[in-house]
């Protein structure tokens, strides 16, 4: 199965498992009127039985990359963890309802894979393989 040129993965590291149903999405990044930081949605997935969510965007140099204009470009990225209802169904409140994480593509034709760990009151991320 080809993936996507941005993946992601989330795991519930208070339970020791992968966290499924998290809504995850894309944005891209470029400058607004008097220089206002602005993002715009890109993609848009939830991750799996496994936590993992590969194909919010189409596989890179794909015909349907073309045609939804989904080309991954060199610039600067967000992406956008919603953990609160995925802790809410297993009854646990959660201190982060929204995890953010802005990260730059230098090589579009290198793949990007972001993991995130998370636990009701934390969470760290790094760049995977």
């Amino acid at each position: 199965m080809s993936k996507g040129p941005i993946t992601c993965h989330v795991l519930d590291v208070s339970l020791g498992r992968p966290a499924e149903g998290v809504e995850v999405n894309i944005q891209t990044y470029h400058k607004g009127q008097r220089n206002v930081d602005i993002f715009s949605p890109f993609a848009y997935g939830v991750t799996d039985a496994d936590g993992r969510c590969l194909n919010m965007l189409p596989p890179r140099g794909s015909d349907e990359a073309r045609l939804q204009n989904k080309q991954v470009g060199a610039g600067t990225y967000k992406i956008v963890f919603k953990p609160k209802e995925y802790f809410e169904k297993t009854g646990r409140k959660c201190f982060y309802p929204w995890v953010e994480i802005t990260f730059e593509i230098e090589n579009p034709e290198e793949h990007y894979h972001i993991p995130l760990l998370i636990s009701p009151y934390s969470f760290t991320t790094y760049r995977g393989s």
